[in-house]
């Protein structure tokens, strides 16, 4: 794992105000660790992301939690990665299984967006997962496959160096379940040999694929020493002190 820069993604979700964010924000600001070994950034609701991106110390980036594949237009309630752009976020969350399985995202709008976002000039965490019921049937492969494939369909090879694989398993998040080190690290394995199959042997090799599902201070040391987990990408632990823990479970 050497040639892949350890990565830890806070999604905030539709959490916090203005008081709230800013203790946060003082918490990351005076927290300790190695950017030159750990890549950090949060994605806070986008009402406050400018708030965030202006008062968060510069070794942090800002991230979107969604953006539209268009970049403007009578999309009410969207937001475009132009406009993400414009008030300092670099990042993206695209494919999360909430945007999936609660507002209905398909696999193929969820490419085009990635699709768009890169273009525009946004880097993507793309999420992908498998529901409790699918991991119960042995479908688990099969799902995240096909979620990867319809990117892969829509991007360049040269495009996957601005993008940030998610594994998270649905049944995980926000469950207080979490996948064993030994499940992450097989589904992540799968991933790595398929990226090598379909897209390019360098490519599967510096693609970063972290983890997401009820990460927290007490588990994501174990889950960090995986050959394939390259770092994580965490939900409500992100909203406390404790994510500092998490940015340095690999040191």
């Amino acid at each position: 794992m050497a040639s892949r820069k350890f990565f830890v993604g806070g999604n905030w979700k539709m959490n916090g105000d203005r008081e709230s964010i800013g203790s946060l924000v003082q918490v990351l600001n005076n927290g300790e660790f190695n950017p030159t070994e750990t890549e950090v950034v949060v994605a806070p609701p986008m009402l406050y992301v400018g708030l965030v991106q202006q008062s968060l110390r510069p070794e942090i980036a800002v991230s979107v939690q969604t953006c539209h594949a268009a970049a403007k237009g009578a999309f009410t309630g969207e937001i475009s990665p132009q406009m993400a752009l414009d008030v300092g976020a670099q990042w993206a969350i695209i494919g999360h299984s909430e945007r999936r399985n609660v507002f209905g995202e398909s696999d193929a709008l969820i490419a085009q967006k990635v699709k768009f976002a890169l273009e525009s000039g946004l880097k993507v965490m793309f999420c992908i997962g498998e529901l409790l019921e699918q991991r119960e049937a042995g479908l688990t492969s099969e799902v995240v496959i096909r979620q990867m494939e319809e990117v892969r369909n829509a991007i360049s090879l040269a495009a996957w160096q601005n993008v940030v694989v998610a594994y998270e398993p649905v049944w995980a998040i926000g469950t207080g379940k979490t996948a064993t080190p030994e499940q992450a690290q097989e589904v992540h394995h799968q991933l790595r040999e398929w990226m090598a199959a379909q897209l390019s042997a360098e490519l599967a090799s510096v693609t970063r694929i972290i983890y997401g599902g009820s990460v927290n201070a007490n588990n994501c040391r174990d889950l960090a020493k995986q050959e394939d987990i390259d770092g994580f990408l965490v939900g409500g632990a992100s909203l406390k002190p404790d994510f500092i823990t998490i940015i340095n479970a690999q040191s």
